[in-house]
């Protein structure tokens, strides 16, 4: 008979607790606490951002380079011959008394002081390692550049075009103000701004027949945006996608404020003291507005219920094949329809549109006409004028 050891299964069990509770221990202790969270380093993400590197026109991007008609204020130490206002010529180079022309359009007003510096010590008028130089800019002239492609007024633009009173101030003082307006971004402004089909991506800015790529979508989207310093005869083209881009229809420091359209409104309106017509300040639509604005704006819409289906002629140019698109709008379509772009189009400058009345005002003054006609005494005119 064989006798069996209780004792012995009775620690089986125990080993099997103690096993398992160390085993939860070791897992327990592997997970991070309130302390060694803390200690833990942050994962850093990888930079998925790409940046891309464009080599500058101008040696000093950060001052703006001097251009042709640019008014400076030299200063030479121990040197009243060659100190004084000079205005950079039509040649492009700084003419000083007693020296040779010193290029200077593309520079910034440090660089330009460097070359007089040089000028001064290669031609022997001071010697090796003077430094009493100070050039500093007293007035900036306005400046012409030429732009192309996908803006509003393409060709010809002038920047920087400064008011008489203006030009006057500036000249009184020891330093000229920093002018803004002789950037790429007031280029674009001032031909008219960027159309809604421009491939703002792949600009170019052409100079000295060298030209750099420059993206400045970030006017738009929020992104670091260099604006680049324009000098005269710069030119700009600004490609086009082929279609419509509805983010870049609103006021932007590259696109127009507002413009004015076409407005033509001799429609008869029913109700009491509403008047038909278009005052000259309703002509003036902001950026971004759509066909059922332009119509509030020329008083197409509104007043009784007779002239309420009222109907607006629409004409616009198309901007990438230069054709006129004319259509007819029922403004009760337009009004259902407003947030589609085909049924209500955003307003384009120099678009044109015209207010029809309704079809119940229509027959309204076809039987007013006829009921003239045979009213007695219409009839009686006609006959003594026969």
């Amino acid at each position: 008979m064989i006798r069996i050891n209780k004792n012995r299964f009775q620690f089986f069990p125990k080993l099997i607790a103690f096993v398992v509770c160390l085993s939860l221990l070791t897992a327990c202790s592997s997970l991070p606490t309130a302390q060694n969270a803390a200690k833990t380093p942050t994962p850093v993400l990888a930079n998925t951002e790409k940046y891309v590197e464009t080599t500058m026109l101008t040696p000093d991007v950060a001052a703006l380079p001097l251009s042709q008609g640019d008014r400076v204020r030299v200063k030479v130490e121990e040197g009243d011959m060659f100190s004084g206002v000079f205005e950079i010529n039509l040649d492009g180079q700084l003419h000083i008394p007693y020296l040779h022309p010193i290029p200077a359009v593309g520079l910034s007003v440090k660089e330009a002081e460097e070359k007089l510096t040089e000028a001064l010590i290669g031609q022997k008028m001071y010697q090796p390692g003077f430094n009493g130089v100070n050039v500093s800019i007293l007035q900036w002239s306005k400046i012409q550049i030429f732009v192309k492609g996908a803006v509003f007024r393409p060709g010809r633009v002038m920047i920087n075009d400064q008011l008489v009173a203006e030009q006057s101030f500036q000249q009184t003082q020891e330093s000229g103000d920093y002018s803004v307006n002789r950037y790429l971004t007031s280029g674009l402004k001032g031909a008219g701004g960027i159309r809604p089909d421009a491939d703002l991506e792949n600009v170019r800015l052409i100079r000295g027949g060298k030209a750099i790529r420059l993206n400045i979508r970030g006017v738009f989207n929020g992104s670091v945006v260099k604006d680049i310093p324009l000098i005269a005869g710069d030119q700009l083209e600004i490609p086009s996608l082929g279609r419509l881009q509805e983010e870049l229809i609103r006021p932007s420091q590259i696109t127009p404020p507002g413009f004015q359209i076409f407005m033509s409104n001799l429609s008869q309106p029913i109700s009491g003291n509403a008047q038909a017509g278009v005052s000259k300040a309703a002509r003036d639509i902001p950026y971004g507005s759509r066909l059922l604005e332009g119509a509030l704006a020329a008083n197409c819409v509104g007043g009784s219920w007779v002239n309420s289906s009222r109907k607006v002629l629409y004409s616009t140019k198309n901007p990438i094949n230069g054709q006129m698109d004319v259509k007819l709008f029922e403004l009760d379509d337009v009004a259902a329809n407003a947030n589609d772009q085909a049924k209500n189009p955003y307003l384009m400058p120099d678009d044109g549109l015209a207010c029809f009345d309704s079809n119940a005002t229509n027959i309204r003054e076809i039987a007013k006409f006829f009921g003239d006609i045979l009213d007695p005494m219409t009839l009686a005119k006609l006959l003594f004028l026969i």
